[in-house]
């Protein structure tokens, strides 16, 4: 069976069209209820949460290297380091701790 891809992207388009626009037409006044504005302000926060905690854990050689990382950048950004400063430890924390494992 032969599979057209123009009718994939149309489609991929008329979702991603449809996800903006029918929003902004059904909803036209300021949204007052203060536990769906919370709930739309965190959606984006949840979301990347949602896809990257499990990267972190599966990149690494081992699930504790993930771990690790994930501790060492919560706390890095607990105490206001930047995003490359974040970045920077979690990486150092893995590479020292697989390199402490590979060691005899």
């Amino acid at each position: 069976m032969q599979h057209n891809i123009y009718i994939y992207i149309a489609v991929m388009f008329l979702v991603t069209y449809a996800i903006r626009v029918i929003p902004t037409t059904l909803i036209r006044k300021q949204i007052k209820s203060r536990f769906i504005q919370s709930f739309l302000y965190y959606v984006p926060f949840v979301t990347l949460a949602v896809m990257t905690f499990p990267a972190i854990i599966e990149s690494a050689q081992s699930p504790i290297s993930g771990l690790l990382a994930l501790a060492v950048g919560i706390i890095a950004a607990y105490f206001d380091a930047g995003l490359l400063k974040v970045s920077i430890a979690c990486c150092s924390a893995v590479f020292i701790w697989e390199l402490f494992l590979s060691l005899p």
